[in-house]
């Protein structure tokens, strides 16, 4: 599952870590038109994050939106 959402995630994950960090969640909003507020992205993160480590995998990322 992780695999098709692949591309998707390593666009987010603008410094390639295999994490996608709030920073890189709340500059793709802007990008997109949207923009968070730092506390707004954090918030966003935390929904995902499984492990609690502040971050999103890729597996995360796959099993939030699949």
């Amino acid at each position: 599952m992780a695999n098709d959402y692949a591309l998707t995630f390593n666009m987010v994950d603008v410094d390639g870590d295999g994490l996608i960090s709030a920073v890189e969640l709340a500059r793709l909003m802007e990008v997109l038109g949207q923009p968070l507020t730092p506390e707004a992205a954090a918030a966003a993160i935390s929904r995902m994050d499984e492990d609690g480590d502040g971050l999103i995998s890729l597996d995360e990322f796959a099993a939030y939106l699949g």
